[in-house]
């Protein structure tokens, strides 16, 4: 019933579309204005027509209706800059909602952190981690503190024994001669490779069979 009588109410059209139904006004606009100016340069070029034809009545209704074109035009140019003008300020305006909008995100996760952390929490944690490192620190120390006969040895004892070893090493360097005589090395002798001795072969052992054969070659010659 009340929606009969004081009307349904309409959906709010979003920043973004009303920027692009804004764009395709603005461009027929300026459609419209260039084919006025179109018919500005015809009536123009028509008037001087009837001027040169002097048909002068016809000349002055040509310039009527270029006023008349010329004044349309002004009218498209003021309603293109209030177009200009409120897609600036819904540009603008756009851009302080995202603004908010990521504010209030970043409010929003910073509320939730803070209730899912709790300080008293925190300050628990700290303790307990300062705790922990003191008592690791103990703990090191007494593993570091030597026990048994390590115990009872005397510090000073081994400096003064370190300062004696320190100074017999020092006289031992004073006393040691600054130069030491060079060493002779044996004279290098010439060294000559030894002579080859010819290699004498021993003779053919001879059997009995070539004792019978030369017995006879001595016969058969006699």
């Amino acid at each position: 019933m009340f929606g009969r009588v004081f009307g349904r109410s309409k959906p709010v059209p979003s920043t973004l579309s009303t920027l692009d139904k804004l764009n395709e006004t603005l461009e027929m606009l300026e459609k419209k204005e260039k084919l006025l100016q179109k018919k500005i340069a015809l009536e123009i070029e028509k008037a001087r027509d009837y001027t040169r034809a002097k048909n002068k009545r016809a000349a002055i209704q040509c310039l009527k209706k270029k006023k008349l074109y010329e004044t349309q035009v002004e009218q498209l140019g003021n309603f293109q800059l209030r177009i200009h003008d409120q897609m600036i300020m819904l540009e603008g305006a756009k851009a302080t909602t995202e603004t908010v909008d990521a504010l209030r995100s970043g409010a929003t996760a910073m509320k939730a952190i803070q209730k899912a952390t709790n300080i008293d929490d925190v300050d628990k944690t700290m303790d307990e981690i300062n705790e922990q490192t003191e008592n690791m620190k103990q703990i090191q120390e007494a593993l570091s503190t030597p026990i048994g006969a390590a115990a009872d040895i005397d510090e000073d004892e081994l400096e003064a024994e370190l300062e004696e070893l320190e100074g017999a090493e020092l006289e031992e360097q004073l006393l040691q001669p600054t130069t030491t005589p060079h060493m002779k090395l044996p004279p290098v002798q010439n060294y000559s490779p030894p002579a080859q001795v010819p290699v004498q072969r021993a003779p053919p052992q001879r059997n009995a069979e070539d004792d019978e054969l030369a017995a006879l070659q001595a016969e058969m010659a006699l």
